[in-house]
């Protein structure tokens, strides 16, 4: 990865993290302090705790990708200590789409009359986990890669002793 691309990454990264944050507090503002601006017809305090718990997700997801990043740039990321943070992305986008599925049986009963918005709420949650799978596939790749990488460690030490 180029300097650049690390730089703007890593911006955008502090730049949703801070957004994430902030929203986080408001949320708590608004749970501890009882204002509510709504008349109460949606369970509101369900769907803030549950926002809450979520930028909590998201902000591992942040953290994982900041720490491999980093091992990126100092060459050591095919190592058995990117899988920690590998497990944490999947562990989190895991935990994102179980509170997808919690928000959608919250606005369930709000949707009898039209059903379909909990059916298309419920494939967005199909999504999520699939991004979850296809971060398991990359995994299985880094696994791989890391095989490959002792292997070829391991060949190079026995070729230094032949020569």
């Amino acid at each position: 990865m180029g300097k650049l691309t690390v730089r703007a990454l890593r911006t955008v990264l502090v730049v949703v993290l801070a957004g994430t944050v902030l929203v986080q507090v408001l949320m708590l503002w608004m749970l501890v302090g009882g204002k509510d601006p709504e008349d109460g017809t949606l369970p509101l305090t369900a769907f803030r705790v549950i926002t809450v718990l979520g930028l909590g997700a998201a902000q591992v997801v942040m953290g994982c990708v900041w720490r491999l990043v980093a091992m990126v740039r100092r060459g050591t990321v095919f190592s058995t200590a990117a899988f920690r943070y590998v497990n944490g992305i999947i562990g989190a986008i895991v935990a994102i789409a179980l509170l997808w599925f919690a928000v959608t049986a919250v606005n369930a009963p709000g949707q009898r009359d039209d059903p379909g918005v909990t059916v298309i709420m419920g494939g967005i949650g199909l999504a999520v986990l699939g991004v979850a799978l296809i971060v398991a596939l990359l995994r299985a790749l880094l696994t791989q890669a890391v095989a490959r990488d002792v292997e070829a460690d391991r060949l190079q030490a026995e070729l230094d002793e032949v020569i």
